[in-house]
């Protein structure tokens, strides 16, 4: 333990943001602002880039904004961010120093799965360095983090790299895993990555892998996010931890702080785009099927297959509201409850755009049901204008696969690792 982890024992960092001074503009970083939004003369140009197959658009589905809307600047991306922020804070325990300690490698991942998962070829195919006696030189660290009081407050760390000799600061990767699994399952990404000089970070996410105590403790904690409006443990409050993450990441001597870039599959695509939303210092994002339009579900009666991926809650404010069944009401009021905004002015019209001029990657199956591409449409054309205005539209793509529908792929881990050697190398 000593060998990985002697200058972290018990370290005690100045946090960078707490409740009181969690700042409402942009973190200092090397990037540029965003000019401000001014009206668009560029035509259009669609980004949206289906691997060996153009697509032309919308297919005519009605949407929940006019097309002035549509193509009119984003709202204010320091607003919107600033009361994303303040919502955070508005749901948090008490607040501890933000410490870090050693933990043990876990022997036995917890996944909440009957089943769980043990092979995975999208996990292996991320390109890799070929390093002789690559295990001996790899560097691995267990850490805990505490980013606030409480159980759910300790955020478990599992961290990849390279040994050297020099003090050479590098880029790094923070992974996010999908639901019902763990840091653990992201071990092949991590090794990857760790091979080719980032250094690699795996999390557990809220109420998974090491802050899981049993296969329902994930979907008992959106139902009492329902009940109590307590928690957001959909989305919001692994974001809370992935801010402090950037605090501690920031302070390490061995990473590069203005390149620090964040992915996730799945949920864990949703956590890394709402954190390079909330985090300017997150400097470049590639979610791998996780971004979507949450309003456009709904009003397009489109939220069924997201809904069916977390039904416990929505079951259980079914029955609390009267109903017979799920429809749009008991969607929009769950989406209220357990992440506010969701829907509507965190929604993906808003958010998307708010993270240029950082470089950022949406990938997603053309077939999604869960992201359909009809519902990006907006966020797509906003955001296209946000990077043209910002005079950087290649750090700017939406790559959907044909054919492939809520599935991670090794085409997508592909595009992600090249994103990511093209803008943090």
């Amino acid at each position: 333990m000593a060998a990985f982890a002697s200058h972290l024992h018990q370290l005690t960092l100045t946090p960078t943001i707490t409740p009181q001074t969690l700042p409402t503009t942009r973190h200092v970083c090397s990037l540029p602002h965003v000019p401000p939004h001014l009206p668009i003369t560029i035509p259009y140009i669609n980004r949206i880039q289906i691997v060996n197959l153009a697509i032309s658009g919308s297919s005519g589905s009605r949407v929940s904004i006019t097309e002035m809307e549509a193509n009119g600047a984003v709202s204010d991306p320091e607003k919107v961010r600033s009361q994303f922020l303040e919502l955070l804070r508005t749901r948090r325990s008490a607040q501890v120093p933000l410490t870090v300690e050693p933990a043990k490698p876990v022997v036995k991942p917890f996944f909440q799965d009957v089943t769980p998962p043990t092979f995975s070829e999208e996990m292996e195919s991320c390109p890799k360095a070929n390093i002789e006696n690559f295990k001996e030189l790899l560097k691995e660290e267990n850490l805990y983090l505490h980013t606030e009081a409480g159980d759910q407050g300790k955020l478990p760390l599992l961290i990849l790299s390279m040994k050297k000799n020099n003090q050479e600061k590098r880029p790094a990767v923070v992974f996010l895993h999908s639901t019902h699994k763990c840091k653990e399952w992201l071990r092949p990404l991590l090794e990857a990555y760790a091979s080719r000089g980032y250094v690699a970070i795996g999390v557990d996410s809220r109420y998974h892998g090491e802050r899981a105590s049993s296969l329902t403790t994930y979907k008992d904690a959106l139902v009492s996010s329902w009940k109590n409006g307590d928690t957001m443990p959909f989305i919001f409050d692994t974001v809370w931890d992935m801010i402090k993450l950037a605090d501690y990441l920031s302070q390490r001597d061995d990473i590069d702080p203005t390149k620090i870039g964040i992915t996730g599959e799945s949920l864990g695509g949703m956590h890394a785009w709402f954190a390079a939303f909330a985090d300017t210092r997150y400097a470049v994002a590639a979610p791998i099927i996780g971004v979507q339009g949450f309003r456009w579900a709904v009003d397009n009666d489109k939220w069924q297959a997201r809904v069916d991926s977390i039904k416990a809650v929505f079951e259980a404010a079914t029955t609390d509201l009267g109903k017979k069944e799920i429809d749009k009401e008991v969607v929009e009021k769950v989406w209220d409850r357990i992440a506010p905004g969701l829907a509507s002015q965190f929604d993906a019209p808003n958010t998307v755009p708010a993270i240029a001029p950082r470089p950022f990657l949406i990938v997603n199956g053309a077939e999604d049901p869960r992201c359909p591409l009809d519902g990006l449409e907006i966020p797509k054309t906003r955001a296209c204008k946000a990077y043209e205005e910002a005079h950087c539209a290649d750090k700017f793509k939406v790559v959907a696969q044909p054919g492939i529908g809520h599935k991670m792929t090794p085409l997508m881990v592909k595009e992600v690792s090249d994103w990511f050697d093209k803008f943090l190398k």
